[in-house]
Formats: structure tokens, C-alpha cells, sequence
């Protein structure tokens, strides 16, 4: 047991892993929360800039609110879930499936708009590459897609360098900017915006913008399953190490973007203009800028390890499909995988690979979940009442106060711009959700899941054997079906056109006779399934089996040669009515064995009847 947990281990996360694979998405929107931020501050002129720490401090406090609560969440919710774990546990099923929908939502939306953010870096540098943007990002997609299929253990250990690198050197160009005592600042020319007065609704509105920083900061939580054991101390640890090191990257930039009076540029990042302004336009201005690029391609590698966890629990809850719970060689979750590819790749067509359209729909659901998460814990500290409840609950209850705040202004303010597309698309997904969940609850009722069944009893059964040749074929199935069922029938189904066949056939039969009763079906339409279907519906058994003999050809490509009258006839019997189908596939083998070969006028199988009949059955259409 130990060598198999230990086998199953290698596959899994440590610390350093889970930060480099599920804490991409919150590492690389250093590159974009601060420049969202300035955006908005700068319509108020340099009056509005000077609150770009402030908002940014708010920011982290923020961050600190999350990243503790998500602690706790990962320590209550030690299967993963994250904000759907405990809205369905402490706010009911129905305000889970919002969570999960906002954090479906914003999986893919992460997927899209780094994807869309990396190739746009790469396509400003080379303009060239700009007509095979969508390309490029498809391209992207299918790398960090193949990374993923190969374990999320295998996709932290390729994204730890570029992480490293990454998280170095923004660091380097903060402490470097922090003791330069005269900066060199280049002076970039830019339109003036129209001024405002720095007022409440501008504040809240850099505020909400800034906050898509913290997208990405719940992947954590909510995929604690995927960590080495002891899995829940791991998770934390890696929880705390992401909101210390988000912290630290946002507000060493905000000090830099006052001290060196940054502006936004057309053209020119804010990121860009911080580390020019720190460290020169050399050697190390090029290795942040080439790391950015990297990592804003490879954050969509968080969606990737949180996603599919999530799918998993949702399948399990019968909230989905329950194939989302099946899981490949290496942990690997192939299908929500499958689902997140497919869907972001839609969306990057849709949008021609513009990160711009994606990006006025980012953030607006994982702040719902945000939300939903903090009242949930808030719930579950005044249900525990364990020792400094009071504060927990204070803290969570604050947290949901600024989220909710965030979401309601990043939501209208971010409307019409599309995100009234959201706004649409949470309520469809809960309503599939749980039209999914209300069919496997009828599923379970008519199974009787979770009660004690009576005791089995045995059922007179028939099994009947669709015929159309007298062969070794036949012979084999009619051998298989004696060994299944009380009563075995051999049916033929024919037409009134193919008489002088059908005399053929029985002739043939009555010679080999095998001991099994013979019905004809006569058919006017030449239908193969409906003919049997009707039959079936007279018999006097409960119990039928229906054993259809097919060939497996030994090459794949040999298919096309078949006459498909097997999957025909499967079809329509799984469709209306309540037989039992079994597929028997013979195999032809390159060089037939002794024991094969037995002559197609072999005597009758034994334990067989020896006056078998022929009973013909018309239309009746």
C-alpha cells in the first residue's frame, strides 16, 4: 500500500510545484492589475496617480483577506472545491452551482486571455507574426494542453525555470528602482486624457479593475487533491507563498509607478516603463520582457490544474457528466482537460485571438465565487465557534463585503463592454447543472440507489440470435446463447421479394439443424431493427437477451467492408425496447487452428432439441 501511495505521490504537487503549476494566472496579472489601475487614476491627472499605492495597499489588504480565508477553506475542504465546496456545504446546492459556474467561467476566460496576452506581447515584438495571431494562439493552447495530458506534476516541473525567472526578476527591478536615488526615467509622449476629479466612483472603479490581480488566487484551494501528502499543509504552504509573493510584486511596483511618475502610453506597458525606469533598457530590460511574455502564455496553465479537479467534484455531486470524474494514467483528468481546450479555443477564434475583447469579461465571475466563498466561511466560523471565531468570522464577513463590492462594480462598469455576456452565461450554466443533476436523480430513483434491494430471483429468459447465414458464425453464437438462456430462438428476417432466398436459408437450416427453433419475420419495408423490435414486444418472457455475432476483421481498415447490419439492429433494439444487447465479436485469425476447424454441417450442439420448428411471422403494417 505504502509503494502504491508512494507511486501515486510522483505524480502530484510540493509547494514549489503548485506554485508554478496553479499560480500563474495570479503571478502574471503583475504584468496587467497595476496598468489597469493607472488606466483609470490617470483621467483625474496626476492628482488621481498619487492614489495608485493607496488602491493598490487596498488592494493587498484584500489579497491577505483572501489568501488567509483560502487557507481555512483549504484546511476545511481538504478534497478541493474551493468556493463550491463551501457554498454547498454552508449556502445550499443552488448557491454552489453559482459558484461553480463563476469558477467555470473564469477557468476558461484565464485560459483565453493569457493565451491572447502572450501572443500579443509576441506579435508586438514581431509585427510580422500579427495575420497568424490565431494561429499562434491555438498553437500555444495545444502545447500547454499536451504539457497538462501528461500529469500536472509533469506541467510544474517544465513551468518551475520560467516561474523562477519571472518572480526574480521583478523582483530585481523593484529593490533595484527602490535604492536608485536618481532614476533615469525615459520620457515617453502620450495623449493628455480629458481630466476628472479624483472622487469615490473613480476610486471604486480602479479599484475593481485592479482587482483582476487576484484572479487565480482560489486555483489553490481548489485543487488540494492534487498536492503530495500531507496535502492540506502542502496547500497552505503554497496558499501563503503565492499571497506573500502577489503582495510584495504589486506594491514594490505601485511605489515605483509614483516614484517615477509612470503614465499610461500607448504602446508601452506600465510594466515596461518601471523596469526601463529601473534598470535601463539593456541586457535585463529585455529578460523581464521575454519572461513576461513567457509567463503570461503559460498562466492559462492554472485553469488547467484547477478546472479539472473542480469538474471531477461537480461529477461526482451529479452536478455533470460523470465521465468528468474519470481519471487517466498519471492523475490526469482527460476530459475536463478536453472540455477546457475545446472551449478556449472557441472563444480565441471567436474573438480572432484579441486580448482586448477577452479581457472586458475577465474577473466579473471569479469575484462571485470570491464572494459566495467568504460568506460561506463566515457561516462555517459562527457554526464551529471554535477558539477566536469572532475575528475569523469578522475577517471573512469583510472580505465578502469588498468582494461583493468589486463584483457588483467590475460587472456595470464592464457591461457593455461584454459583460452582459456573463451575466448570461452564469445562469444557463446552473440551469444545465441542474438539469443534469435532476436527470441522474431520476436515474437513481428508478435504480433504487442508497436502498436495500429484495433478494435476486431467477427469471425464465430467451435469448434470441438474429441469423442470416449458415456458418461457423451462426453456429458459435447459437452455442453461446444455449450456454445464456431457458429458451433460445433463431430469427431471420426476410421479404416477400427474396422468397427463393429464404427457401435457400431454411433448406440449409432444416439440414444442419441445430436444434433451435427458427422464426421467419416478414417485412415489406426491408427494415432490419423494427421487424425484431415488434417481436420482442409478444414474447411471453420478461427476461430477453438478443445476441448479435459480428466479425472482428483482423485490420482496422477491413470496417469499411462490413455491412454494419450488427450496429444497425443494436441500435434499434437499445432504443425501443428493453433487451438485454450482447455484441459477441469473433475474431478471424491469420492461420485457422485445428480446433477451428470444424465443418459448417457439424451435428446438432449437445443438450440441444432434436425437432427444432420454423415459424413464419408476417408484417402486420
Amino acid at each position: 500500500m505504502r509503494n502504491v501511495t508512494a507511486q501515486g505521490d510522483r505524480h502530484r504537487l510540493t509547494v514549489v510545484g503548485g506554485l508554478a503549476a496553479l499560480s500563474l494566472d495570479a503571478m502574471a496579472s503583475v504584468a496587467y492589475g497595476p496598468e489597469a489601475i493607472v488606466i483609470v487614476l490617470a483621467v483625474a491627472g496626476g492628482a488621481g496617480l498619487g492614489f495608485t499605492l493607496p488602491v493598490t495597499l487596498a488592494i493587498a489588504i484584500l489579497l491577505g483577506v483572501l489568501t488567509v480565508s483560502y487557507r481555512q477553506v483549504i484546511a476545511a475542504f481538504p478534497d478541493g472545491g474551493g468556493a463550491y465546496g463551501v457554498a454547498k456545504k454552508y449556502l445550499g446546492r443552488h448557491a454552489s452551482l453559482v459558484a461553480a459556474a463563476s469558477l467555470v467561467v473564469d477557468y476558461v476566460l484565464n485560459v483565453a486571455v493569457s493565451v491572447a496576452a502572450g501572443v500579443a506581447a509576441l506579435t508586438s515584438a514581431f509585427p510580422e507574426l500579427l495575420p497568424y495571431t490565431v494561429w499562434l494562439c491555438l498553437g500555444v493552447l495545444a502545447v500547454v494542453t499536451a504539457i497538462n495530458l501528461r500529469g500536472i506534476a509533469h506541467s510544474a516541473r517544465a513551468f518551475i525555470a520560467p516561474t523562477v525567472i519571472y518572480v526574480g526578476s521583478i523582483v530585481v527591478v523593484e529593490v533595484v528602482g527602490l535604492i536608485r536615488d536618481q532614476p533615469a526615467v525615459t520620457e515617453h509622449s502620450g495623449p493628455v486624457p480629458q481630466l476628472q476629479t479624483v472622487g469615490v466612483l473613480l476610486l471604486l472603479k480602479a479599484f475593481a479593475n485592479g482587482c483582476a490581480a487576484l484572479t487565480g488566487v482560489e486555483a489553490i484551494a481548489n485543487a488540494v487533491p492534487s498536492f503530495r501528502a500531507p496535502r492540506v499543509k502542502r496547500a497552505q504552504n503554497a496558499e501563503i507563498a503565492l499571497g506573500v509573493l502577489l503582495a510584495v510584486m504589486l506594491l514594490g511596483i505601485a511605489v515605483l509607478i509614483g516614484k517615477f511618475s509612470i503614465h499610461p502610453v500607448d504602446g508601452v506597458t506600465v510594466l515596461s516603463q518601471v523596469t526601463e525606469a529601473s534598470i535601463g533598457s539593456g541586457f535585463g530590460f529585455y529578460v523581464v520582457q521575454f519572461a513576461t511574455v513567457v509567463l503570461l502564455a503559460l498562466a492559462a496553465n492554472t485553469s488547467f490544474g484547477g478546472l479539472p479537479v473542480l469538474a471531477q467534484l461537480l461529477a461526482e455531486d451529479n452536478n455533470l457528466p460523470h465521465l468528468f470524474a474519470l481519471r487517466a494514467e498519471r492523475q490526469v483528468h482527460t476530459y475536463g482537460i478536453g472540455f477546457l481546450t475545446v472551449a478556449s479555443a472557441i472563444l480565441l477564434i471567436a474573438a480572432g485571438g484579441e486580448m482586448n475583447v477577452l479581457v472586458p469579461l475577465f474577473a466579473i465571475g471569479v469575484f462571485v465565487g470570491f464572494t459566495l466563498s467568504q460568506f460561506g466561511m463566515t457561516r462555517h466560523w459562527r457554526r464551529e465557534r471554535g477558539p477566536g471565531w469572532r475575528g475569523r468570522a469578522f475577517l471573512n464577513g469583510f472580505g465578502a463585503l469588498l468582494t461583493a463590492v468589486a463584483a457588483v462594480v467590475v460587472t456595470v462598469s464592464k457591461f457593455a463592454e461584454g459583460g452582459w455576456l456573463i451575466v448570461a452565461t452564469l445562469p444557463v450554466l446552473v440551469l444545465a447543472m441542474d438539469w443534469v443533476h435532476r436527470f441522474y436523480r431520476k436515474i437513481g430513483d428508478r435504480l433504487e440507489l442508497g436502498r436495500t434491494p429484495a433478494p435476486p430471483r431467477p427469471n425464465k429468459s430467451l435469448v434470441v440470435v438474429p441469423v442470416g447465414t449458415v456458418s461457423r458464425l451462426t453456429r458459435d453464437a447459437i452455442a453461446a446463447a444455449l450456454s445464456l438462456g431457458d429458451r433460445v430462438v433463431a430469427v431471420y428476417v426476410t421479404h416477400p421479394e427474396d422468397e427463393a432466398v429464404t427457401q435457400r436459408f431454411v433448406a440449409a437450416w432444416d439440414k444442419w439443424n441445430p436444434g433451435v427453433d427458427l422464426v421467419l419475420l416478414d417485412d415489406e419495408r426491408r427494415r432490419l431493427g423494427e421487424p425484431l423490435v415488434e417481436y420482442l414486444r409478444k414474447v411471453p418472457e420478461r427476461q430477453v437477451f438478443v445476441l448479435i455475432a459480428e466479425v472482428e476483421p483482423e485490420h482496422m481498415w477491413q470496417r469499411i467492408l462490413q455491412n454494419q447490419r450488427g450496429a444497425v439492429l443494436a441500435h434499434a433494439l437499445r432504443r425501443r425496447s428493453d433487451a438485454v444487447v450482447c455484441r459477441l465479436r469473433f475474431r478471424i485469425d491469420p492461420v485457422p487452428s485445428r480446433r477451428d476447424g470444424v465443418d459448417s454441417a457439424a451435428p446438432p450442439v449437445p443438450g440441444s432439441r432434436t425437432m427444432p420448428s420454423t415459424t413464419r411471422v408476417g408484417d402486420g403494417s
